[in-house]
């Protein structure tokens, strides 16, 4: 635990992040207080980034997933990027030194 966060890397966590999330390959994802990462050095790197995601995680409560997935596909259909443009993902870069690839 970090920061009242667990965080949890390898193993079959570093395969799913890998293989099966929609943007090709993730270092890290929040589902609340918990994040996962492909290794320690990825959340070392990426721990910034996701403490954003659980104060969103906190703010939006149950919503925040609805609310995520809604930004996404705003995103899409206005022929932006359905990651890069959700305005979750564009809150968490702008507060962190780490940027989203383009």
């Amino acid at each position: 635990m970090v920061d009242g966060v667990v965080e949890i890397d390898g193993g079959i966590v570093r395969w799913l992040l890998r293989h099966a999330t929609p943007i090709g390959g993730a270092m890290a994802l929040t589902l609340g207080h918990v994040v996962l990462g492909q290794s320690r050095a990825a959340l070392d790197v990426s721990r910034a980034h996701e403490r954003v995601h659980v104060r969103q995680y906190e703010r939006w409560g149950p919503f925040f997933i609805p609310a995520y997935l809604a930004g996404s596909a705003i995103a899409a259909l206005r022929g932006r990027h359905f990651y890069r443009d959700n305005p979750f993902e564009s809150e968490a870069y702008a507060s962190t030194e780490i940027g989203p690839n383009r």
